[in-house]
């Protein structure tokens, strides 16, 4: 009989080893191009958001005032490392701080963050990571980009670095340590308390349960 329970043992260990490592070379792709429901998931309006035309499919505007979309889900949860890319379009016209894509924990102040902070013309991503007292923000006010175009962010955390990217081109980075994230809700277009709206559109948010290299990032189209 001890001989049946530790082959039992053997057995339950290596299927928790492979569905750690199965996900841990998956992803999953949010298509951000209805108000119903995204990947499954439904939506909670703000506002009134608008599904619009987009290279290559639809995405959803917001105006800068009081539009945004909410899901009951934490798409990292339990994430040692990852990688957030988004398609987007920051528009002018809106605040200089906006929080377009906001992931918290239930309960606390853990969260991730990609924002935008508006100069004249021009933007520049800022990105957020949060676990207990590990912090770090990477404000990248020397990589300036024009509004009204179609980018491609990426925000990448291995375990030990946090680093993102607009266009496939790392822009700053710096050491992180933090626990993975549990459950926990999505608030796209605004922070999740409803304060520094963003005005543009998002297309399709991917999470990927890995820390990327830019050869691997998805196709902005």
């Amino acid at each position: 009989m001890k001989l049946i329970v530790f082959k039992c043992s053997v057995v339950v260990l290596l299927c928790s080893v492979a569905g750690l490592s199965q996900r841990s070379q998956s992803s999953l792709t949010w298509k951000i191009d209805n108000l119903g429901k995204i990947s499954g998931n439904a939506v909670s309006l703000v506002g009134h958001p608008q599904v619009i035309d987009a290279p290559g499919g639809k995405a959803i505007a917001f105006d800068g005032v009081g539009d945004s979309l909410l899901l009951n889900t934490n798409p990292l949860a339990g994430a040692e490392a990852f990688t957030v890319e988004a398609v987007f379009r920051p528009e002018a016209g809106g605040a200089k701080e906006q929080r377009w894509f906001h992931i918290q924990e239930d309960n606390s102040e853990n969260r991730v963050l990609l924002e935008t902070r508006l100069v004249g013309d021009e933007w520049f991503l800022d990105t957020y990571i949060r676990s207990g007292e590990n912090n770090r923000t990477l404000y990248a006010e020397k990589f300036k980009h024009p509004l009204g175009a179609w980018y491609h962010v990426a925000l990448v955390f291995d375990g030990k670095e946090m680093r993102h990217y607009v266009e496939g081109l790392e822009e700053m980075s710096g050491p992180l340590t933090v626990s993975p994230l549990t459950a926990g809700k999505t608030s796209i277009g605004v922070r999740m308390n409803r304060v520094y709206w963003f005005k543009g559109a998002v297309q399709k948010v991917r999470f990927t349960f890995r820390a990327l290299q830019p050869s691997s990032f998805m196709k902005k189209n």
